[in-house]
């Protein structure tokens, strides 16, 4: 008897719960999709064959004592980026990764998605790279809308933030879309 009555209240979560999925997928399908292909892409970049994610190559020496200091490749690569990439590019630097393993340093710039791979002990460019990769990490993540617009993250956490609990609440309502009606017919 107890079952009977609550059969009604089950059915009621169940057409709340399917709205509710059904309202949230639709205002968000588009982000989810962006979410779905930039993550397939960032996952596959270092099998990309240097089409998202560059290879990065070797230098001459992988001994330290054989290198040139850190300010003298900086100005190789910033004297490199001006002369023959593009003069309008800034010189600011993102950050400085040392391969010690690989005989090279990599150049990331702040405002651009150039890349210089230099060689540590002749300070000779190795590589120019296009960062598809940071880029489409900037996609993926929402920071791409503070990047160009020169906001200071906010709408990166108030995407990332929308799309964490979306995903929580498409979980919890997907669960008990399957859920419900077993339980439901197992209560019948």
């Amino acid at each position: 008897m107890k079952d009977s009555k609550n059969r009604p209240a089950q059915a009621k979560v169940l057409r709340n719960f399917r709205k509710l999925h059904r309202i949230t997928g639709a205002l968000l399908f588009v982000f989810f999709f962006i979410v779905a292909i930039t993550g397939t892409l960032l996952g596959w970049k270092k099998n990309s064959g240097g089409m998202i994610m560059a290879k990065s190559y070797k230098g001459s020496s992988t001994q330290l004592k054989d290198w040139l200091s850190i300010d003298s490749l900086y100005q190789n690569a910033c004297n490199y980026l001006k002369d023959s990439v593009s003069s309008d590019l800034s010189t600011e630097v993102d950050r400085i990764d040392i391969r010690k393993d690989k005989g090279m340093v990599k150049f990331v710039f702040a405002s651009h998605f150039t890349g210089l791979q230099v060689d540590g002990a002749t300070g000779k460019i190795l590589y120019i790279e296009k960062r598809r990769a940071d880029y489409i990490e900037k996609i993926h993540d929402g920071s791409i809308i503070d990047y160009y617009f020169g906001w200071d993250g906010y709408f990166k956490l108030v995407y990332t933030s929308i799309m964490g609990l979306a995903l929580i609440l498409f979980t919890v309502t997907g669960f008990w879309l399957w859920y419900g009606p077993k339980r439901m017919r197992k209560n019948s």
